[in-house]
């Protein structure tokens, strides 16, 4: 009876533990367990077959280098005939534009060019010294003036310059009416008369000169001077504008007289009779305008000193100025 009792108790207790193991899963076997597995990559290609790069011009037709490129070969090509022109080139008419447009039409469009680049009558007015001088007790006065009127080539120029003592008599002016004619891009051959007002007697002199722009920007003037009374003079400026600054410009300048002869009326002595040298420096407010502050020194030389000081004049000077350069 007890073995019958046991015998369902184990046969009772058998499905129900299979049962119970059947719930639970159990891990499956990796199937490459143990095998080396290779490293992660981040080349997206890796282990592709990449196909070989491609000429880009593959299927194109280069040229063949030229083996004498450079050496100054002479392109081949029609010769070019030598000789003088063929007598047609100069067979036409003068003006050939008259035969569409009509001679009178191109007549005044000629003329028109021809003044608007150069032919046309120009006029110009420098002020080129206006200034007061101080000095050893006497204050002065001064002036240098110039213009002229007309074309590129050929133009009416005149000047007129003078200086005197404020409170006095007027000591020296004169004016002078030139034909100037270019001789060059720079220079111009100037003839005329000059007329001295101061000091008496009055004279006439017939003048020639030259008067320009030298190498390196010297404005020059020289003149020689033949009196009614058969005297001969002659005068050299000569001036630099120096610009320190665009407005800021220093001018040096410097002035000699010279007499062939004696000319006791006139306190001249022959050979070197007087040199003005002196600096200017003044501020260029426009192109047109220029006030100026200097200094300059005035020497009366040889037989021209002897008569200054026979007439109780002084033989030099140094004077400050105060003026203004301007033109129109």
């Amino acid at each position: 009876m007890k073995r019958l009792i046991a015998l369902l108790l184990i046969g009772t207790a058998g499905p129900a533990f299979a049962q119970d193991h059947s719930q639970h899963q159990m891990p499956a076997d990796d199937p490459h367990a143990g095998h080396a597995m290779p490293a992660p990559t981040d080349d997206p290609h890796a282990g592709h077959t990449m196909p070989a790069p491609t000429d880009p011009h593959a299927g194109h037709v280069m040229p063949q280098a030229d083996p004498h490129a450079g050496h100054g070969a002479t392109p081949s090509g029609p010769s070019i005939s030598k000789g003088p022109p063929p007598a047609a080139a100069a067979g036409g008419p003068t003006y050939a534009a008259d035969a569409v447009f009509g001679a009178d039409t191109m007549a005044a469009a000629r003329a028109a060019l021809y003044k608007e680049t150069g032919g046309m009558t120009v006029s110009k007015t420098i002020v080129d010294r206006l200034e007061a001088g101080f000095g050893q007790g006497e204050e002065t006065y001064l002036w240098d003036v110039q213009g002229w009127i007309g074309r590129d080539i050929d133009k009416f120029w005149w000047k007129t310059e003078g200086e005197g003592a404020f409170g006095g008599p007027l000591e020296s002016a004169e004016v002078q009416a030139l034909w100037s004619h270019a001789i060059g891009p720079f220079f111009d051959l100037q003839a005329g008369v000059r007329y001295d007002i101061r000091p008496e007697p009055d004279r006439a002199h017939a003048v020639i000169g030259i008067q320009g722009l030298a190498p390196y920007k010297f404005e020059v003037d020289a003149a020689a001077f033949i009196s009614t009374k058969g005297d001969v003079t002659a005068r050299i400026e000569a001036e630099y504008d120096q610009r320190l600054t665009q407005k800021l410009i220093l001018q040096p300048r410097i002035e000699v007289e010279l007499s062939a002869q004696d000319i006791p009326e006139y306190g001249i002595g022959a050979g070197l009779s007087a040199i003005e040298a002196g600096a200017r420096l003044g501020y260029e407010f426009v192109p047109q305008f220029r006030p100026y502050v200097g200094v300059e020194w005035h020497r009366k030389i040889g037989d021209t000193a002897d008569f200054a000081r026979a007439a109780g004049e002084d033989v030099d000077a140094v004077r400050g100025l105060v003026g203004v350069r301007f033109w129109f």
